[in-house]
């Protein structure tokens, strides 16, 4: 309602000032977003954690968080090498002492001599450490079996996530139906759904094959693209690979076919590749989409633009914590990469000391130092009980009737399809929740599993999902799994 010019001190007066911020004149675009891995399931799982701590009684003594992706919050234990030389950068007296080994202290000395006045708490460069992005350059080139890297196309960043939404800002132009279109993978991981939410681009859903191991099919692309093309300008493609929350790994004929595309199309491609080092399924490789472009040869590898991610949050590190890693582009127009490097500096800097993690991450203990077996033996362990689990999921999950799961070939999720009785699914639309949301509601409330439901990621009409972190320790998974398949017979039958 208008006011005239003497009420507003009335109103003053009362008290009753409108707030300047409210939901109506806050950022519409901001209102739009919506991130399921952090969603409304979690909070409510914080909730009975609180209650159980204040001894209300419920049918489970602890939240089980198969939620997200955090493996040291999940019991996992750091890698001792990496702690160590973190340990030593923040407290450079700890060189002294006799309990840290010889190989950690030259790599802390060597990091403390990058940073401005030796220490770990100096701003760096907003592109990161040049040490650092070196000694990506030479893991890049490793990595890929010596094709080179240029440090001055790497980027170290804030997670993986920053350097996302970085280069999706730089992609999104426009208006109306020439605004920005990007096409992102259904399943997709939420922050790609989230950023584009925010920056009011457009959202282009190309479908993976759940009946194929969620393999990603060019014609569903070309089918993606043709559609949006009606609405929108389609300027980026992005991949998972391997998948969240899929867990599929792509084979190598499938990402030339992808960068083929990609390059018909004009196409700027994304490679979200956090989850190289998560590979279990015996046959599957990873393969960057870097290498394969290189080895690609003209016209695509002189040409085609592409921006390839990672981090050292996943993999067999798991610091999310620390919020460490880059970005590398490939055959970036250098005016747009002058951009890029603007608009990274209005940020400062990325962490520090993430920035010195994926320092040890990407030059791990050479053969030859004092280091190297127990990095090699931790690291291979924390592999090799990934594999196992992943397997375990699969087969649990596809001995329970109504309950149907890809094989986990890669990263840390499984994404099994549920059936749910059409009662079940009245009463959700009646309590105006999603079926799968009303469903893993259920499961919380009843078993403390906090897992997340298929309809936060994408997913075909009719088909309902959850996604599940594959981290809990072995001792865990095996009852946790088996507790899930016995909550959805019960429910089925309820609902029958």
């Amino acid at each position: 309602m208008a006011l005239r010019a003497g009420d507003h001190s009335q109103v003053a007066m009362n008290g009753l000032k409108e707030k300047v911020l409210t939901l109506d004149t806050m950022n519409p675009c901001v209102r739009k977003v919506e991130y399921a891995v952090r969603g409304p399931i979690v909070l409510r799982a914080l909730e009975l954690e609180q209650e159980l701590r204040q001894g209300v009684k419920k049918p489970f003594t602890e939240v089980i968080r198969a939620n997200i992706g955090d493996a040291q919050a999940m019991g996992q234990k750091p890698i001792t090498f990496l702690r160590q030389v973190l340990a030593l950068c923040v407290h450079p007296d700890l060189l002294n002492s006799p309990d840290f080994p010889e190989d950690a202290k030259r790599r802390a000395e060597r990091i403390l001599q990058a940073c401005g006045g030796h220490s770990l708490g100096a701003y760096s460069i907003s592109s990161g450490i040049q040490l650092i992005r070196e000694d990506v350059a030479r893991y890049i080139e490793r990595r890929d079996g010596g094709i080179p890297a240029d440090p001055n196309n790497i980027y170290l960043s804030t997670g993986a996530s920053d350097a996302i939404v970085t280069v999706l800002k730089l992609l999104v132009a426009g208006e109306g139906r020439t605004r920005t279109g990007v096409l992102i993978p259904i399943p997709q991981y939420p922050l790609y759904s989230a950023a584009l939410a925010e920056l009011n681009a457009v959202q282009v859903d190309y479908y993976l094959d759940e009946e194929r191991a969620w393999a990603l099919d060019v014609a569903e692309l070309r089918r993606a693209l043709a559609q949006a093309r009606d609405h929108c300008c389609p300027r980026a493609l992005c991949v998972i690979n391997p998948g969240n929350p899929t867990g599929q790994v792509q084979a190598r004929e499938c990402i030339e076919a992808v960068i083929r595309f990609a390059f018909e199309e004009r196409l700027f491609l994304m490679a979200d590749e956090v989850y190289q080092d998560n590979v279990y399924a015996e046959g599957s490789q990873f393969h960057s989409f870097k290498k394969v472009l290189t080895e690609m040869g003209p016209p695509y590898a002189a040409q085609q633009e592409l921006a390839s991610f990672h981090s050292v949050s996943k993999g067999y590190m798991g610091e999310c914590g620390f919020r460490g890693g880059y970005v590398e582009v490939v055959n970036m127009d250098p005016a747009v990469q002058s951009q890029m490097q603007k608009l990274m500096s209005v940020r400062l800097c990325p962490p520090v000391p993430g920035q010195l993690l994926l320092d040890v991450v990407v030059s791990p203990p050479a053969p030859s130092e004092p280091s190297f077996a127990q990095f090699q033996a931790e690291r291979q362990a924390v592999l090799a009980e990934l594999a196992a689990k992943a397997k375990l999921t699969e087969q649990v999950f596809n001995e329970a009737p109504g309950i149907r799961c890809n094989p986990v070939q890669g990263a840390m999720y499984s994404f099994p399809r549920v059936q749910l009785p059409p009662r079940a699914v009245q009463r959700a639309q009646e309590l105006g929740l999603a079926p799968d949301m009303f469903f893993c509601l259920r499961l919380l409330e009843e078993t403390g599993i906090c897992v997340v439901p298929g309809s936060g990621f994408g997913q075909k009409e009719g088909t309902y999902h959850f996604r599940m972190t594959i981290l809990p320790p072995l001792e865990k998974l095996r009852p946790l799994l088996e507790k899930l398949s016995q909550f959805h017979a019960k429910f089925t039958r309820e609902y029958s």
